[in-house]
C-alpha cells in the first residue's frame, strides 16, 4: 500500500468522522485555521483525526492525537482566515499515519497511508449480516419521535456492508472513544457483530425512555384533564347552588359532634378543617388532613364497653372465675391472682393500677389468658406483637410532617378495638430490639406508666389520647432482655409449665375438639386413647406448654381423614365403627420416637450425675459427667459452660480434696487429671444452680461409686460446704418428673418453695432436704465425711438461669 505525501491534519474534538459520511464543522483554533488553509493548497484534502484529550487549548500536539483517522475533502467553504471558517468535510478512506510532523506556526502534517476495509468472502453470511443490521435500524428508528421515513427509505437502498457500518456507527448515540474503536476496526464482520450489540442496547434504552416520557405524559395530561373538568364542574354548581365541597365540611363538622371530641381536640380538628376549606382540591395535602381528620373521627374518644355490658362496678367475679375455669385447666394460683386483680378493679370501679405480665415458656396460654380476661370483662381484645420492633415510632407513631406518616400501634389497635377501654395484650414484650431509630422500650414507659398514661400523645395524633381505661397486659418468655425501668411498671406473673397429667387432660378437652373441629371429624369417627396421648406427650414432645402437643394431635388426625374416609389403607377396607388409633399408627404419623426417657432407662456409671436446670422455655434436666486420667492434677471443663459454673467446679474439687482425700488414702491428686463435661456442648450454660452436681459427680468418679440415675439434684455451694438455695425449683421438679427421676435433693431452704408444685408430682417424687455437703454425699454416694458445719451468713441471691 502506497504511503501519501505529507497532509494536513485537522484535529477533531469529541467527534469521529467516517469514509463516506459528511460533517459540517465551524473552524476556529488558529491550528484548524491553518490546516484549513493548507488544504486548499492541497487539492482540498486533509486528515481528520479525533484528539485523545478533549480539551479547548489552542495548541495540539501529535502526542494528543490518535493514530487511525479518516482521510477527507473539504467540499464546502465558507469565511476566511481571520474570522475562521465554516466547511463540509466527506471521508474519503481511513487513514493510518505513519509520521506526523509540526511546523514552526503549530500546523500539524501526517504521512500514512489508506486502510481497506477487509470483506469475508462468503456472500451468504454478507447479505444474513447486512440484512441483520436494517433490521435493527429500523427497530431504532421507529423509536425515535422524529419523523425518520425518508432516512429509513434511504437505510433500505444501501447495498454495501462496509458502507452501511460506516454510516450506523456515525449515528449512534455512543462514546466517541468508542467510535474509535469501530474506525480502527478493519475486519467488516468483526464491526458489524459490535454495532448489533450496541444497536440492540440502544434499542432497549429508547423503548425505555419512550415509555416513560408516555406515562409523564399520560398522567400529566390527565392531571390537567381532571383539573380543568374540575374547575368547570365547580363553577357549574355554583351557578345551580350545588356545593358538594361544603356538604362535606358540614358532614364533618357532624361527625365532630357524634365523636365527642375533648375540647383541646375539638379545636385542633375545626382548625385543620378550616385549613382544608382553604386549599384547593387539587392541593396534594388535602389528602394528608383528610387523612388525619378521618383518623380523629374513627378514635373511640368516648365509646366504652360501659355503653354494652356496664361499669366494672358491675363485674360479676363468679361468673369472671367460671370463664376462667372454663378455658384453662390448671393454673390455679394464676387464676386467682388474676381475680385478685379484678376484684380490686371491680371495688374501685377503676382498672388504674399495676400492668399485668405473663412470664413462662412458649405455649403455656399466656395469650389464652389474655383473652379470657377480656370474655370475664365483656370488653373487646386486642393483641399487639412487638418482636423485632426496633424504632419507637412504632409505639409513638411518625409526625405527619414524613411522607408515608402513619399514627403508632397503640392507636392504631385503639381505632381497631373501636372502644377506649379493650383488653390489649402486648406479646413478646422481651424480644423489642434497639436501633438507630430510638429505643422502643422507652417509649413503652409512657404506655404502661398509670401516671402518664391518661395524656399519651402520639407524634402522628398530635393531641393526647387517654389510655388509662385501657387493661394493658403484657406477655415475655424472659424477663432478662426486659430494661429495668419497664418491668418496674408491671407486676409479674409467671407461668412454669403443666404436667403430664395436665398435659393430658388439656389434649383430651381442649386439643382434641379443636383439632376435630379444623378438620371435620367427630368423636363418632376417630377415638385417640388416653395411653396413646401420653406416649405423645412422653416421646415426642419435651416441652413445658402445649403448642408441639397441638401440632402432634394435629398430625395424627390429618393421617387419619383419609381412613376416615373410607379409602384403603393398609389394605384394610373402612368400618363402620370409630377408628381406634394404636401404636403403630402413632408411629407412622409421626416417625419413631423423638426422646427417650434416658434417666429411667440408662445404666449410670460411676462419675455421671443428673442434675436439673431453668431455661426461659421451662425446666431441664442434664448430666454432669467426670472422668480422670493420668496428668498433672488439672481440672478441665467443657461444654460451653459460663463463669459461675466454671467457679462450682472449682469450689467442688476443693472441697473434695478437703475432704475425701482420707477416704481415698493411695488417691494422688497431683498425678491425676479430672475432666468434667456437660453434654449438649452447642448450648451455652450459666448459673449458680450446679455446685452440688458438680460436687457429686467429681466425688463419683474419684471413689468409683455410681449414683442413682432416677436422682437428681439441685443447689449451689460455698468453699465452707453449705448447700445454698436456688430459684426455679417449680419449673425444675416438674422437668424431674417428667423425666422420670424418683428422688430429688434441694436446699433446705428451698422447702418453702414447694407449695408451688402440684400436688399430684410432689407425691410422686421423694425430697431430701440439705445444709452441707456433707449430707449431698451421704445420700447420693453413701460416703460418710467429717461433718461439715457451715457458718451461717447472708443469703445468696437466688436465680433462675439455666445451670
Amino acid at each position: 500500500m502506497d504511503t501519501m505525501n505529507f497532509i494536513p491534519v485537522l484535529p477533531l474534538r469529541d467527534t469521529v468522522l467516517f469514509p463516506g459520511t459528511a460533517l459540517p464543522l465551524k473552524i476556529a483554533r488558529s491550528q484548524s485555521v491553518e490546516a484549513v488553509t493548507q488544504a486548499q493548497k492541497a487539492n482540498q484534502r486533509v486528515v481528520a483525526i479525533s484528539q485523545k484529550i478533549n480539551s479547548n487549548s489552542e495548541s495540539v500536539r501529535a502526542a494528543d492525537l490518535y493514530q487511525v483517522g479518516t482521510l477527507c475533502k473539504i467540499e464546502k467553504i465558507r469565511g476566511n482566515a481571520t474570522d475562521g471558517y465554516q466547511i463540509l468535510l466527506r471521508g474519503l478512506e481511513t487513514f493510518r499515519i505513519e509520521d506526523i510532523k509540526e511546523n514552526e506556526n503549530g500546523s500539524l502534517w501526517a504521512q500514512g497511508h489508506p486502510l481497506q476495509d477487509v470483506v469475508e468472502n462468503d456472500k451468504a453470511m454478507n447479505e444474513a449480516l447486512l440484512k441483520s443490521m436494517k433490521t435493527s435500524a429500523q427497530e431504532i428508528l421507529e423509536h425515535l419521535p422524529a419523523d425518520t421515513s425518508q432516512f429509513s427509505e434511504l437505510l433500505s437502498g444501501i447495498g454495501d456492508l462496509s458502507f452501511f457500518t460506516r454510516l450506523v456507527a456515525s449515528n449512534l448515540e455512543i462514546p466517541s472513544e468508542k467510535k474509535q474503536e469501530l474506525l480502527e476496526m478493519a475486519s467488516v464482520r468483526d464491526r458489524v457483530l459490535v454495532l448489533l450489540d450496541l444497536m440492540q442496547k440502544q434499542k432497549v434504552d429508547l423503548k425505555v425512555r419512550g415509555e416513560i416520557q408516555e406515562k409523564l405524559s399520560r398522567r400529566v395530561g390527565k392531571m390537567q384533564r381532571e383539573s380543568i373538568l374540575r374547575e368547570q364542574l365547580k363553577t357549574i354548581k355554583e351557578e345551580l347552588g350545588e356545593t358538594d365541597g361544603a356538604n362535606d365540611f358540614e358532614k364533618y363538622r357532624a361527625k365532630f359532634e357524634e365523636a365527642g371530641f375533648p375540647e383541646d381536640v375539638k379545636k385542633v380538628a375545626l382548625e385543620e378543617l378550616k385549613r382544608l376549606e382553604a386549599m384547593g382540591s387539587a392541593s396534594p395535602e388535602t389528602h394528608v388532613i383528610r387523612n388525619y381528620l378521618d383518623l380523629l373521627v374513627a378514635l373511640p374518644w368516648s365509646k366504652s364497653s360501659q355503653e354494652a355490658g356496664g361499669t366494672l362496678g358491675d363485674l360479676d367475679l363468679e361468673e369472671a372465675r367460671a370463664t376462667l375455669q372454663k378455658d384453662h385447666y390448671g393454673l390455679d394460683t394464676i387464676k386467682k391472682r388474676i381475680l385478685q386483680h379484678l376484684a380490686v378493679a371491680k371495688l374501685k370501679n377503676s382498672n388504674r393500677g399495676q400492668i399485668l405480665l405473663f412470664v413462662g415458656p412458649p405455649g403455656v396460654g399466656k395469650t389464652s389468658l389474655g383473652q379470657s380476661i377480656a370474655r370475664a370483662l365483656g370488653r373487646k381484645f386486642v393483641r399487639g406483637s412487638l418482636g423485632g420492633v426496633r424504632d419507637d415510632a412504632e409505639i409513638r407513631g411518625h409526625r405527619r410532617t414524613y411522607i408515608g406518616a402513619m399514627p403508632g400501634r397503640i392507636i392504631q389497635a385503639i381505632k381497631k378495638a373501636g372502644q377506649n377501654d379493650p383488653v390489649f395484650m402486648l406479646d413478646e414484650i422481651d424480644k423489642m430490639g434497639r436501633g438507630f431509630q430510638g429505643d422502643p422500650a422507652s417509649a413503652l414507659l409512657e404506655v404502661l406508666d398509670p401516671e402518664q398514661n391518661s395524656a399519651f400523645l402520639d407524634h402522628y395524633l398530635d393531641v393526647h389520647f387517654d389510655l388509662s381505661k385501657v387493661f394493658f397486659i403484657a406477655t415475655a418468655n424472659s424477663l432478662e432482655s426486659i430494661p429495668g425501668p419497664l418491668l418496674d411498671r408491671m407486676e409479674i406473673i409467671e407461668l412454669s409449665g403443666y404436667t403430664t397429667a395436665e398435659k393430658l387432660h388439656i389434649a383430651k378437652n381442649h386439643l382434641i375438639p379443636k383439632q376435630f373441629s379444623e378438620f371435620g371429624l367427630t368423636a363418632e369417627q376417630l377415638q385417640i386413647p388416653d395411653e396413646i396421648l401420653l406416649r405423645v406427650i412422653h416421646a415426642y414432645t419435651r416441652e413445658a406448654g402445649v403448642r408441639d402437643l397441638q401440632r402432634k394431635i394435629a398430625t395424627l388426625c390429618r393421617s387419619s381423614v383419609e381412613r376416615v374416609l373410607g379409602e384403603k389403607v393398609h389394605g384394610e377396607a373402612k368400618s363402620e365403627n370409630p377408628i381406634r388409633l394404636d401404636l403403630n399408627d402413632v408411629e407412622e404419623a409421626l416417625g419413631s420416637e423423638r426422646f427417650v426417657h434416658e434417666v429411667a432407662e440408662r445404666l449410670s456409671p460411676p462419675g455421671v450425675v443428673t442434675g436439673l436446670a431453668w431455661t426461659p422455655q421451662g425446666g431441664e434436666i442434664l448430666f454432669v459427667e467426670a472422668n480422670l486420667m493420668p496428668g498433672k492434677g488439672q481440672l478441665t471443663l467443657t461444654g460451653q459452660l459460663g463463669d459461675v459454673m466454671k467457679e462450682s467446679a472449682q469450689i467442688a474439687l476443693s472441697l473434695v480434696r478437703s475432704r475425701l482425700a482420707s477416704l481415698i488414702p493411695d488417691f494422688e491428686f497431683d498425678r491425676k487429671d479430672i475432666h468434667v463435661h456437660v453434654p449438649a456442648g452447642a448450648i451455652p450454660k450459666d448459673g449458680p444452680s450446679a455446685g452440688v452436681t458438680m460436687l457429686t459427680t467429681i466425688a463419683s468418679a474419684l471413689t468409683g461409686r455410681s449414683v442413682n440415675p432416677k436422682l437428681a439434684m439441685t443447689g449451689e455451694i460455698t468453699l465452707r460446704g453449705a448447700v445454698m438455695p436456688v430459684g426455679g425449683i417449680k419449673e425444675k421438679v416438674i422437668a424431674a418428673h417428667r423425666s422420670g427421676i424418683e428422688r430429688v435433693i434441694l436446699a433446705k431452704r428451698n422447702q418453702k418453695d414447694l407449695k408451688d408444685v402440684p400436688e399430684e408430682v410432689r407425691s410422686s417424687l421423694k425430697f431430701d432436704f440439705v445444709e452441707s455437703a456433707t449430707d449431698v454425699l451421704r445420700i447420693a454416694l453413701g460416703i460418710e465425711t467429717d461433718q461439715i458445719v457451715p457458718s451461717t451468713g447472708p443469703a445468696e441471691p437466688t436465680s433462675k438461669r439455666a445451670s
